[in-house]
């Protein structure tokens, strides 16, 4: 299954890109070279007001893991030749990782196999690195959330201060969703100080994958494919979160797959051509072993 990063959908992932591939292309060229293995791969549509999703349950953005496992994946295998149990696979880039992850981490029982492009994990610091542009974008609107959330649903363009608050604002009802709020909008910081709010800051730690829980490291432990990599120049930060990961699953003796490659979160998916060869073969090697057993 292929989610979309954040300011992206299902159809953005296979409509045409001149000058490039489509995700669909690069798969058809992947296998037709013999360079994967032949599979069935799903977009599901999770857009959403705030364009984006971390595809987990959010009482105010939707039960979207809920929605993904109990709608999709069962609509799809009744209809087509999966495999079922034991061959399924999550991927994604930015937010799509950060749900494949996720779900990795909490649903064992659902996918054997996950990768992981420049992921959205290392909240410290992919937030702490924004405070200032966040608190001074939402000061031009006096930190009004639903004034500047209006303002950018009838801008022409955003800027890129605009574009990176309104992807965190997202983030916010996904991780620390507050009903009574607007679009369950509230911030894990204050926007006058910069201080972090306690309570809703623990709320996102809680959601970290750089920072698993003891269940959720021994949860990837039991998939038979794991795959992570990021850049090295990423603009959002991220290459510490997976940094940290990588190092806290070499301690805790996760078998998996981890490559910094020397470039930044925009334009790299070409990273695809590696990931999805290795959870496919990691799939179907554990399937060759299991049926000959």
């Amino acid at each position: 299954m292929a989610l979309a990063p954040y300011n992206n959908s299902s159809l953005g992932l296979i409509t045409l890109q001149p000058g490039k591939e489509n995700l669909a292309q690069r798969l058809d060229r992947l296998i037709l070279s013999e360079k994967m293995s032949p599979c069935i791969v799903v977009f599901p549509d999770c857009f959403t007001r705030l364009k984006g999703n971390q595809y987990i349950n959010s009482q105010v953005v939707g039960a979207y893991q809920d929605f993904l496992i109990e709608e999709v994946l069962p609509f799809v295998e009744e209809r087509y030749p999966t495999g079922g149990s034991g061959y399924r696979g999550c991927f994604g880039k930015s937010s799509g990782e950060f749900g494949a992850l996720t779900h990795g981490m909490t649903r064992p029982d659902v996918w054997s196999a996950i990768a992981c492009h420049s992921g959205g994990m290392g909240f410290p610091w992919l937030v702490g690195g924004f405070i200032s542009l966040i608190s001074i974008e939402l000061l031009r609107h006096g930190y009004d959330i639903e004034r500047f959330i209006k303002h950018t649903e009838s801008a022409y363009k955003l800027t890129y201060e605009e574009f990176v608050t309104l992807m965190f604002l997202s983030f916010c009802a996904a991780y620390d969703p507050d009903p009574t709020c607007f679009l369950g909008i509230r911030l894990p910081f204050d926007p006058y100080t910069g201080q972090w709010i306690e309570g809703a800051w623990n709320n996102w730690l809680a959601c970290d994958p750089a920072f698993p829980s003891r269940e959720r490291i021994k949860n990837l432990s039991s998939l038979k494919a794991l795959y992570i990599d990021c850049g090295s120049y990423d603009q959002y930060h991220l290459q510490f979160g997976a940094r940290i990961l990588h190092k806290t699953l070499v301690d805790h003796q996760v078998p998996h797959y981890f490559e910094e490659f020397p470039d930044t979160h925009t334009d790299i998916e070409y990273r695809y051509d590696v990931s999805l060869h290795f959870i496919i073969k990691g799939i179907l090697e554990k399937k060759e072993w299991e049926e000959a057993s």
